[in-house]
C-alpha cells in the first residue's frame, strides 16, 4: 500500500502542489511597503530644505483647488487661519490683513514649539511667523515668513531669526550629512510645523 501511495503522489501535477504553498511565490510578485529609514527621514531636513528669497527665509507652496473660485478659497482659508489663532498652543496670534476684495489674508502667529516635554524637563521656544495666503480662481499661494524665536526666556533669553539660525549655513554640517545639535533642532521643528500647516491647507481645499 505504501508503494502505491507514493506512486500516486508522484503523479500529482506539480502546479497543483504549488498552489497551496504561498512561500513559493516569487519575491518579485510581492508588493512590499516602503520602509522609511532614519537616513531617509533625516534627508528632508538637510541642504535645500530651508529656502531663502533675497536673503530671507520664506517657505512657499502653490496649492491647486480646481473648480473653486477665489472667493470660495478665500472663505476656506480665512476660516482656518482665524481658528488657528485661537488654538491652545497659541500665545498672541491674530489676523493682520483680511482683504476680501483682493482675496488676501495675512496672519501673525506666536506659538510654542516644544522640543521635549517630560515630568522633569520642558524644552520649548516661542515661535513667531507670518502666514500669507493669496487666493485666485482655482488656486492659492501660501507663504510662511518673518520667522524668529525666543528661547530660554526664563533663564538666559536668546532671540534668533531664521536667517541667522536655521539656514543651510547655520544648521547643516559641511558634508550635508546631519543637522548641527542646537540650531538643527529648531530647523527640524520649523520644517515639521510648516509641513503640517501647508498639508492642512491642501487637505481643506480638496
Amino acid at each position: 500500500m505504501k508503494k502505491l501511495f507514493f506512486t500516486m503522489l508522484a503523479l500529482v501535477p506539480l502546479t497543483l502542489w504549488a498552489q497551496d504553498n504561498t512561500w513559493e511565490i516569487s519575491e518579485d510578485e510581492v508588493v512590499k511597503p516602503e520602509v522609511k529609514t532614519k537616513a531617509k527621514v533625516e534627508a528632508k531636513y538637510l541642504k535645500g530644505a530651508v529656502p531663502e528669497v533675497n536673503g530671507q527665509v520664506v517657505f512657499s507652496k502653490h496649492i491647486e483647488a480646481p473648480g473653486k473660485t477665489a472667493s470660495q478659497i478665500y472663505d476656506i482659508m480665512l476660516q482656518y487661519m482665524e481658528r488657528l489663532t485661537k488654538t491652545s498652543y497659541q500665545i498672541d496670534s491674530k489676523l493682520s490683513t483680511t482683504d476680501a476684495q483682493n482675496h488676501e489674508i495675512v496672519g501673525i502667529y506666536q506659538e510654542w514649539l516644544v522640543f521635549k516635554n517630560t515630568t522633569l524637563s520642558l524644552d520649548r521656544t516661542r515661535f513667531f511667523f507670518a502666514l500669507r495666503a493669496k487666493c485666485s480662481d482655482g488656486a492659492v499661494d501660501i507663504e510662511m515668513m518673518r520667522i524668529r524665536y525666543l528661547y530660554e526666556e526664563e533663564r538666559t533669553p536668546q532671540r534668533m531669526t531664521a536667517e541667522e539660525w536655521i539656514t543651510d549655513k547655520e544648521a547643516v554640517n559641511k558634508k550635508n550629512t546631519k543637522l548641527l545639535p542646537m540650531s538643527g533642532k529648531f530647523r527640524r521643528k520649523t520644517i515639521d510645523r510648516k509641513d503640517y500647516l501647508f498639508n492642512k491647507f491642501e487637505s481643506l481645499l480638496k
